[in-house]
């Protein structure tokens, strides 16, 4: 098949909607697809273009970006000369410029599209005035025109479902796991030396500081769990996202300054080390539709704790592989850290559990095939 996928941006800094759409290039190349990325050179990652093998990333100039709209003209002249060879388009995101215009042309030669929200589609989160101004404009008839829509979990299920796109065209499919990227992992002690972490017990959030992760959840869980014991530490490990001071200041209200360590942005490879020293990961966060971080975690032999309304949280429910608590429930999630932490074998039959479903459900070559199994139905039902 010649495969087009389109991602408005494309760089491992975005996250999961930039780096669903390179490992699915990547490994639709090696079964033997020609494939070809459309996008912008909005914080275009050239180390990230260049290690995608075989694979034709073609980015466009932004010229304006417009309420996150990263608008870029000159697609038009290309997909007006080459959108006609290609047989099937996978849109990632929903909201963009780049589906607008694309999705002119697939009409005009009738290639079947695929739409990904990577939880986009939800109106319930910021911007929600031009959220709606653009899903009359275009949108709603965007998710009513194209052939299916991923969704990664029942979490998104429910956001299409709420945005009146049926059910018969949703079709679940999760995030795939890079487990060859945990084949050779660091020693224990590194990210403890690095920081001068001297706890017994080290507790890791890792991900973005947004308001949405839960993390005044997870501190004040934390200074209930002080109460009982004393030779633990909290690691925030992420970037700024607009609530690092709203967390920093509920670590003053409750005393915490020494017991709480705030790491900022952290690389790749100091990820796998925090990953590594943790005695456990908590994954708190509220309306999340999937989640890699624990999956990743469970990879490197430490256990999780997630709430039980993210996307995540079916998956490790069914393999058995972590605690799930629900959000705001202090108490409950207090308690279940101490269990992990006071009990080992507790968390060691988890990651056995999670690694064996990694294994069998959630590589990136199975989730691949699935991928392909859905392109291949579109093609035959245009």
């Amino acid at each position: 098949m010649k495969i087009l996928q389109v991602i408005q941006f494309f760089s491992s800094n975005h996250g999961g909607s930039a780096v669903v759409p390179y490992e699915l290039s990547k490994n639709l190349q090696k079964r033997g697809h020609e494939v070809t990325v459309l996008t912008t050179d909005f914080q275009l990652n050239n180390d990230f273009i260049d290690s995608l093998e075989g694979v034709e990333v073609i980015p466009f100039h932004c010229q304006l970006s417009i309420g996150g709209l990263l608008v870029s003209p000159s697609i038009n002249k290309y997909l007006n000369e080459n959108i006609a060879k290609f047989d099937i388009i996978h849109m990632h995101n929903f909201r963009t410029y780049q589906n607008i215009i694309v999705y002119k042309y697939a009409k005009k030669y009738n290639i079947p599209c695929i739409l990904q929200a990577h939880g986009s589609v939800s109106r319930i989160v910021e911007k929600k005035s031009l959220k709606y101004i653009y899903d009359v404009s275009c949108g709603n008839r965007l998710l009513k025109s194209v052939s299916n829509v991923i969704a990664v979990s029942n979490v998104e299920v429910n956001q299409y479902l709420q945005m009146n796109v049926p059910l018969e065209k949703v079709v679940v499919i999760p995030n795939g796991i890079d487990i060859g990227s945990f084949s050779n992992l660091p020693k224990k002690g590194s990210f403890r030396a690095k920081y001068h972490i001297n706890q017994k017990h080290m507790i890791l959030y890792l991900g973005r500081l947004h308001e949405r992760k839960g993390i005044d959840f997870l501190i004040r869980s934390f200074a209930e769990l002080l109460t009982e014991m004393d030779n633990v530490i909290l690691v925030l490990a992420g970037p700024d996202d607009g609530h690092l001071n709203k967390a920093k200041s509920i670590v003053e209200e409750l005393s915490l300054n020494d017991k709480v360590k705030f790491t900022g942005f952290i690389s790749s490879a100091e990820k796998l080390e925090a990953y590594m020293d943790a005695d456990v990961l908590v994954y708190p966060s509220v309306l999340e539709i999937f989640g890699l971080v624990p999956f990743e975690s469970i990879t490197c032999g430490t256990p999780v704790i997630v709430t039980d309304d993210c996307g995540c949280g079916e998956f490790i429910k069914k393999a058995n592989c972590g605690y799930l608590v629900t959000y705001g429930d202090i108490i409950d999630l207090k308690y279940k850290i101490r269990q992990i932490l006071e009990n080992p074998d507790i968390g060691s039959k988890f990651v056995e559990n999670g690694n064996k479903y990694i294994t069998n459900n959630l590589t990136w070559p199975l989730i691949c095939k699935k991928i392909e199994t859905l392109y291949e139905d579109c093609i035959h039902k245009k």
